[in-house]
């Protein structure tokens, strides 16, 4: 075999072997806004973690469809990560009519008013994050995090996280969570180098202090009026 038909044939064994891939974890600890302290409850699920490759020249991205169900008065999950170009539907599956919607600039949408048993989807088309209310009741809210990345996930209650299927490569890690600063999760993004082997990362400690919950309007910028009577379809609400 000369040494060009060798090369050639390298390069071709090369292209038919799998990428080289590891898995990425660590664990999450959040500090209570009210005292210095850990959290009694130690439930840190919802903390949204993701890989932002730093080459992004072979980056593939897979958007992935996803719901959001309406239940009960609530939106579940309450944190959803999705991909660019995801479709999140918004099944209704209480026995009232909804209206999902959000006004603020991760993506401007309203799936309008609809009734029990019906759904409605929307395309969310670039990263950020985005605050969901509903337009009847004022209770329900959630978040919806769009990432450029096919590398992501959300803590379980315990805080820990794994990221599996991670090329090997420079990445920034960056991390959401709803009741921190933009100044507190834009110190805990670092930059992290990932090899064939596991990758181990120390405890992730998230301070809530100086959060502050704001009160949201309806999807016309105003205050909500007095919750609706849905006494016949909750009954034990009923006075």
């Amino acid at each position: 075999m000369t040494l060009r038909s060798l090369t050639s044939f390298s390069f071709a064994v090369a292209l038919a072997l799998p990428a080289l891939a590891a898995s990425v974890a660590g664990r999450v600890e959040l500090l209570d806004s009210k005292v210095a302290q850990v959290r009694k409850k130690k439930d840190y699920s919802g903390v949204v973690i993701w890989l932002e490759p730093i080459d992004r020249t072979n980056a593939r991205v897979i958007a992935k469809s996803a719901k959001m169900l309406q239940k009960d008065k609530t939106f579940t999950p309450h944190v959803l990560p999705v991909t660019v170009g995801a479709t999140v539907d918004f099944p209704n599956f209480d026995p009232i009519f909804h209206n999902a919607f959000s006004n603020y600039n991760g993506q401007v949408f309203d799936v309008g008013l609809y009734p029990p048993g019906a759904t409605r989807g929307v395309r969310f088309q670039r990263p950020g994050v985005v605050r969901v209310f509903c337009n009847i009741h004022a209770s329900m809210s959630a978040v919806i995090v769009v990432v450029n990345t096919s590398h992501y996930t959300s803590t379980a209650a315990s805080g820990a996280w794994e990221i599996t299927g991670v090329a090997a490569g420079e990445y920034q890690l960056r991390v959401f969570h709803e009741r921190a600063t933009e100044s507190v999760l834009g110190a805990l993004s670092r930059r992290i180098t990932i090899g064939a082997d596991i990758v181990a990362l120390p405890p992730i400690v998230i301070s809530e202090g100086g959060y502050l919950a704001i009160p949201h309007t309806n999807k016309y910028g105003k205050t909500y009026p007095a919750a609706p009577d849905e006494g016949s379809a909750y009954p034990a609400t009923k006075k």
